[in-house]
């Protein structure tokens, strides 16, 4: 899968699905843009890009900042020259509690992060592929969204991550007689940070949620991200993407 000559914005690219992504996607000759908060994580990935021979620019910002969204594409379209997809892949897990012990404050940080960002990201990257006539969006959602598969606590993620699908699908309706692609990308448990990384415990649970008992590599998530924003994908628009490991289809 090919993405010579395409430039592509990455959010949430400093680690996990989003580095892993920076890199596959680098090795595809995509010409990439990549934003993430942590600035110093961002820059080494980048650098690693550049090592290999790859084109890469970065910006660090806060993806519910909606001058941010602007940025990444004014900065795809300055070093660039356009921009033909985004892997808008920024989100967080937030606090695992029930709903009757959810403080208000979480629940706004991950619908801001996980949902109005999806709002902020296409306001500012449509526009910009219209006018070239196609581009491809993909957004990271979750088997959560579609299935909970017996996971406690997750009250908010599960809302914004299923709300990410309503939106996907509106948008793909609004925008494909103008070229634009728009489709959602939905992990089983997978090895990050946010993900349980470096907790055991946490780990082999999530695993044994699986049919597969196992997680997800980040890369094996970034394969399928390669997919949807490649030619290969051109008459996918609209899809809820599962790449879950089976999960989605447990017996509980």
């Amino acid at each position: 899968m090919d993405l010579r000559g395409k430039t592509i914005i990455i959010t949430g690219a400093s680690s996990g699905i989003g580095a892993a992504a920076a890199l596959l996607f680098s090795d595809a000759k995509a010409n990439l843009v990549l934003g993430a908060r942590r600035s110093a994580e961002l820059e080494a990935i980048a650098s690693r890009i550049r090592g290999q021979g790859g084109n890469v620019a970065i910006l660090s910002g806060d993806v519910i900042d909606e001058g941010y969204a602007d940025a990444l594409v004014n900065l795809a379209r300055s070093e660039f020259g356009a921009l033909d997809g985004a892997f808008n892949n920024a989100g967080v897990v937030g606090d695992m509690c029930p709903v009757s012990k959810m403080p208000i404050d979480n629940w706004n940080k991950v619908i801001a992060t996980n949902l109005t960002s999806a709002f902020l990201a296409a306001k500012a990257q449509i526009p910009a592929m219209v006018a070239r006539g196609r581009g491809s969006i993909v957004f990271t959602s979750s088997f959560v969204g579609h299935s909970n598969g017996g996971m406690p606590g997750i009250a908010a993620y599960a809302a914004s991550k299923a709300g990410l699908i309503g939106f996907v699908k509106s948008l793909a309706s609004d925008h494909a007689a103008d070229g634009v692609r728009v489709n959602a990308l939905l992990p089983g448990g997978t090895i990050t940070p946010s993900g349980g990384e470096g907790d055991p415990a946490t780990l082999e649970f999530i695993a044994r949620l699986h049919p597969m008992k196992r997680m997800a590599d980040a890369r094996e998530i970034a394969e399928a991200a390669l997919f949807l924003l490649s030619d290969r994908s051109s008459f996918m628009t609209g899809s809820p993407m599962l790449v879950d490991g089976g999960i989605s289809v447990r017996l509980v």
